[in-house]
């Protein structure tokens, strides 16, 4: 999938129109019946099967999200009843026409939108219709969770509708984000539940909603696969790996990893591992450090943690930098510096001039990406005026500037908190 992208002077892109809140729609009954009949082809080369049932009342629809096949799954599940998708604002750009008519809602990812709350509401209340969203508002990277927003249980209690959670099981095993998009040959199935229950929202504190996501949102695919025996042949399973293995646990080396084929090396120290059909590392030549790859991911996330404590974590790293200001394109601007430290981030144009700034306590987490809309791995800021899609010109690993955008921000929380008890 492409993005309608444009070249365009930095100075003329900001002065552009902002698009207007709008409120969102039911969704088409031909449009949505066109992409449930479009899925098909999809969800039976996935042997897709699910379990569970569905509230006839409109309903919040939570879903971890795994792959682009997810929607899918819950066009299968749900149709013909009509739903709206809380869905990333690029994705209305070249197309906003139409993903209004499939009601969908654009956001920011992890930027704060005040509009959101009232446009769920309006589908849910005054449109009857069920509102679609992934809490978790990325692909996982190494098949765990990624970190929820804080207070889902306050937007729960605002909604007063029932919570639908949908779990997938091998959506991630056969296509995780890292492997190039190449689909592997794996059975995709989902567990369909009422999480909470308009009666429980009533009863339930927010911290107790909270925690009940935090719990439903604790999965492990690479864990799953491994327990389940689900075989994974094709020899280019490995292929792609070093974007979340970025960092060698044999020497330490960062951005000499590389993933190809069934293995995974590290260019420095020439270590090797086979990534089995099972989805475990095994070192080829000297012991296994992690064999568990989010056990590993969770090392680089320590290492990461060391840096920003010791004050020594930094990037700066040249970009080509796209804008979106309104849904007509992404404009590119130019290339750039991105820098990213204990102070957040900073991007620089070519000319040296500071474009925008961001604090870590800015945001939870980070809208990372690999091979975005094809164009290349993505680092997003920005605010709800102006998004600055930044993508790397080096070997810079967008996986760790997540750990890292995720780690400042709990210390800049922390710090605050203590700021606070004094």
């Amino acid at each position: 999938m492409k993005i309608k992208v444009k070249p365009a002077p930095y100075e003329k892109v900001v002065n552009f129109k902002k698009p207007k809140n709008k409120k969102p729609i039911k969704p088409l009954f031909i449009l949505r019946t066109l992409v449930r009949v479009l899925a098909i082809p999809d969800l039976c080369k996935a042997k897709f099967s699910y379990s569970g049932t569905v509230p006839k009342e409109p309903c919040l629809i939570l879903m971890n999200h795994s792959s682009f096949i997810d929607l899918k799954i819950v066009y299968k599940i749900f149709y013909p009843r009509p739903f709206g998708i809380v869905c990333t604002s690029d994705g209305f750009v070249g197309k906003s026409l139409l993903m209004r008519l499939l009601g969908c809602i654009p956001t920011k990812k992890f930027v704060t939108d005040v509009s959101l709350i009232s446009n769920i509401k309006y589908l849910l209340n005054n449109k009857k219709t069920s509102v679609l969203m992934y809490p978790e508002a990325s692909y996982s990277f190494d098949g765990t969770a990624t970190p929820l927003p804080r207070k889902m249980g306050v937007l729960i209690k605002k909604l007063n509708v029932p919570v639908v959670f949908i779990e997938t099981f091998g959506a991630f095993t056969r296509d995780p984000l890292y492997n190039c998009l190449q689909i592997r040959d794996v059975a995709v199935s989902a567990n369909v539940k009422t999480l909470i229950n308009k009666e429980q929202i009533k009863e339930l504190s927010v911290a107790e909603i909270d925690e009940m996501l935090d719990k439903a949102f604790s999965f492990d695919h690479f864990k799953w696969q491994k327990a389940n025996k689900i075989k994974v042949e094709e020899a280019f399973r490995a292929d792609g790996l070093n974007r979340i293995l970025y960092k060698c646990a044999n020497c330490g080396a960062e951005g000499q990893m590389v993933g190809q084929g069934e293995k995974l090396t590290c260019n420095h120290c020439k270590k090797e591992y086979l990534l089995t059909e099972y989805g475990e590392l095994k070192a080829l030549n000297g012991q296994t450090e992690f064999s568990h790859i989010p056990s590993w991911y969770n090392y680089e996330r320590e290492c990461v943690k060391k840096e920003i404590e010791d004050g020594v974590y930094n990037l700066n790293c040249p970009v080509k930098i796209g804008v979106m200001v309104n849904y007509n394109a992404i404009y590119m601007v130019g290339e750039g510096t991105l820098q990213h430290n204990n102070l957040g981030f900073t991007l620089k144009n070519e000319q040296g001039k500071v474009l925008y700034t961001q604090k870590p306590i800015s945001s939870y987490s980070l809208y990372a990406d690999y091979f975005w809309y094809e164009i290349g791995d993505v680092i997003c800021i920005g605010d709800n005026n102006i998004l600055y899609y930044c993508f790397p010109l080096d070997n810079t690993s967008v996986a760790k500037t997540r750990l890292a955008a995720e780690e400042l921000y709990k210390k800049a929380k922390s710090n605050r908190k203590k700021e606070t008890v004094q």
